[in-house]
């Protein structure tokens, strides 16, 4: 009998849930309350800008090490506008006791150079009989050197290197 008791009691509160449902609804309403205007304006949040402060950028790759970077200037036409890593070296040539060097630009095109002459990221140190040897501007934060050397030989060019 108290199990029956108390099962009744269970559905009876149950059934008195379930029916003062919806007169609770019904006494809060069914409008809506009335939604505040918007006065206030919205900021736009300020765009992020990294300050460095002298320090080296975390995105730019530490393997690439500043030479093989890209460059924000603007290239000109001509040798000029060619970087050391672009060109290669084709032949020596031996014109009144001095060597000229014979540089092939990846569009196919050659220029002959002589000791002194201006590329784009370096200029031309000497001209030896079976080789090139530039001095190229280093742009690395991270690096004290900012010139370095750099040979290219007549047998690289035949190794395809």
């Amino acid at each position: 009998m108290r199990m029956r008791a108390m099962k009744r009691g269970v559905v009876l509160a149950l059934l008195i849930g379930i029916a003062g449902l919806p007169v609770a609804l019904v006494a809060r309403g069914t409008t809506q309350p009335p939604t505040p205007a918007l006065t206030e304006t919205v900021e736009q949040p300020e765009l992020y800008s990294y300050d460095s402060e002298g320090r080296r950028d975390p995105f730019v790759s530490l393997l690439a090490r500043g030479t093989d970077l890209p460059s924000d200037r603007v290239r000109p036409d001509g040798l000029t506008g060619l970087s050391i890593s672009e060109v290669a070296l084709r032949g020596v040539v031996l014109s009144d006791g001095a060597y000229l060097a014979v540089l092939e630009a990846p569009d196919n095109r050659t220029y002959i150079v002589r000791a002194d002459n201006r590329l784009f990221d370096g200029s031309v140190k000497e001209i030896t009989a079976d080789a090139i040897v530039f001095l190229q501007e280093v742009n690395d934060p991270l690096s004290f050197v900012t010139v370095r050397e750099v040979r290219k030989g007549l047998q690289d060019a035949e190794q395809g290197r």
